[in-house]
């Protein structure tokens, strides 16, 4: 399918520009966030982790008894680390932190080893994934169906199942959308259309042109009897929205919640934000990708120069698996579960070549499902890989995987940013090129500013499109998703806009890849650190 360049003027707007409706935020500025809830949790926040810092710092000083102790405790850890299941980058960064600074890297390392915050969430979070697992669509004939057509599809899809429940459909339509202004529009689009139910959950959402659009339509749905869910993540109270925002949205009759809202206690579980995106409308349509309900994504606000972004809609049966996400996610602090049937009541009766894998990932359990289902693509790679992404901050498994492919003959391709929106990530990202390069990896900047896609596609028949980035953050301690696509038409329409946006970028070589000495010096020091980022 030819997928045409976006035009603006093709923007479905709401009827009145002049209406936007923006909840009440507040002065900006800094008296707005000194005199902020969020600015206080912060503040709390900073002075416990000053105190553990303080007591470690003169008790490993002053206290020989307690050096002794600490020295000891330290190789205890370092042998259990050694001898432990895990990522060896993660290892290494300890060891290093618990050598260089016994006292506080130890301290840090009994915090997070306690998981403090995370057995309760956990906990519930398991249940809720076995409680909804019968409501998925026995896929038995598909899966048999697979043996034959697609034995690798069929591997992954074993995998995924049995991992976090997720199935393979058949029989699903899915459109690509190369950049936020195209999603806005087909989000608002379908969201016009609802008649039963309307999910969204974002990691962020912010006052402007595209949230105020769509919560001027919201409002009205609700006064037709459509039922509104909102979930976003609690970073958002930090610079985006008020703390008390869900009660304004309630009071509009917008059932909203916050995900993980900032509190000032100690917890290692502020480090898992909910970093997904997923819309779901009448259990018809579901759309996923990179783009966040703020006006940088559709270029309204310029930050970074020109935002690239990308995102996906699916309307079929795999729409049931967004629907099982989000209710998942929305009832894990829910003293009594939804009855989901009402929700998985919509009668698809598409009929569509190729498959789709709707998936997630959990940071509370032991499956690394996003870089499980990225190490498949790049291992089974016949003729190229290619990637779009905003950060390239790799453990040792991502880079054997990319270097390899490329040695045996593949076309490994990534797309990065040319403008970071964080010079430390960005830093990061140079260290790696080198060791790419060398392998033959091509690498790219998108020069006309900040690429946020997520993007995998090769060999014309498979890609991936949703919320999870090359770095620590995005495979091992933020909750996400993505879909992975084998043999649909989107699939070309994918790889056309990667062709499209290497048009616009510049190759890096050997010879030009070369950065300031105080960045490579930055990349080198932020390496050791980067597992915990």
């Amino acid at each position: 399918m030819e997928h045409k360049r976006f035009d603006r003027r093709d923007l479905i707007w709401a009827e009145d520009d002049n209406e936007i409706h923006l909840l009440q935020r507040g002065q900006r500025g800094i008296f707005r966030v000194l005199f902020s809830r969020a600015f206080f949790i912060a503040l709390f926040l900073l002075v416990e982790f000053v105190l553990v810092f303080l007591a470690a710092h003169y008790l490993g000083e002053y206290s020989y008894t307690f050096l002794i102790f600490s020295r000891i405790l330290a190789v205890v850890i370092i042998l259990y680390l050694m001898n432990e299941a895990g990522n060896p980058d993660q290892k290494i960064t300890w060891i290093i932190l618990i050598l260089v600074v016994p006292a506080l890297g130890i301290s840090l390392y009994l915090i997070v080893r306690m998981d403090v915050g995370h057995r309760v969430v956990n906990r519930r979070l398991t249940e809720t994934i076995r409680e909804t697992a019968p409501l998925f669509p026995d896929q038995s004939a598909v899966m048999e169906r697979l043996k034959y057509e697609d034995p690798a599809l069929r591997g992954l899809a074993a995998y995924t199942q049995r991992a976090v429940s997720c199935p393979v459909y058949d029989n699903t339509t899915a459109e690509y959308y190369p950049g936020g202004e195209e999603k806005f529009a087909a989000l608002l689009k379908a969201i016009l259309s609802a008649k039963h139910f309307i999910f969204l959950e974002y990691f962020i959402i912010d006052d402007g042109q595209m949230w105020g659009r769509i919560l001027k339509v919201l409002e009205q749905k609700v006064r037709q009897g459509v039922e509104v869910r909102v979930m976003y993540d609690g970073m958002c109270a930090f610079s985006r929205v008020p703390y008390r925002y869900p009660k304004q949205m309630e009071a509009l009759g917008i059932r909203c919640k916050v995900f993980s809202p900032l509190r000032p206690f100690v917890s290692t579980f502020y480090n898992n934000r909910d970093h997904r995106k997923i819309a779901v409308i009448d259990g018809r349509i579901a759309f996923t990708g990179g783009v966040n309900l703020a006006d940088e994504y559709i270029n309204l606000k310029p930050r970074f120069g020109h935002w690239k972004d990308a995102s996906i809609s699916f309307e079929g049966p795999a729409v049931r698996s967004f629907t099982l996400m989000f209710l998942q996610m929305w009832n894990l602090d829910e003293a009594k579960p939804d009855d989901y049937a009402r929700f998985l009541a919509y009668e698809h009766s598409h009929t569509a070549p190729g498959y789709v894998l709707p998936y997630f990932d959990s940071p509370l359990d032991n499956e690394l499902v996003g870089e499980t289902v990225y190490l498949d693509i790049l291992n089974r790679a016949d003729r190229y890989v290619h990637i779009m992404t905003p950060y390239l901050i790799l453990d040792h498994e991502m880079i054997t995987a990319l270097t390899t492919a490329a040695k045996r003959g593949v076309d490994v391709e990534l797309i990065l940013p040319h403008i970071p929106d964080k010079k430390y990530a960005f830093a990061l990202a140079k260290g790696h090129y080198r060791t790419l390069l060398d392998a033959g990896v091509k690498i790219f900047e998108y020069t006309p500013g900040f690429l946020h896609a997520k993007v995998f596609v090769s060999d014309d028949k498979k890609a991936v499109v949703g919320t999870i980035n090359l770095d620590y953050r995005s495979l091992y301690l933020h909750f996400e998703c993505a879909a992975y696509l084998s043999g649909c038409p989107a699939v070309a329409d994918i790889e056309r806009d990667f062709l499209h946006t290497r048009e616009e970028s510049m190759e890096i070589k050997s010879e030009n890849w070369g950065v300031s000495f105080f960045m490579r010096l930055s990349g080198i020091l932020l390496k050791m650190f980067a597992p915990l980022m």
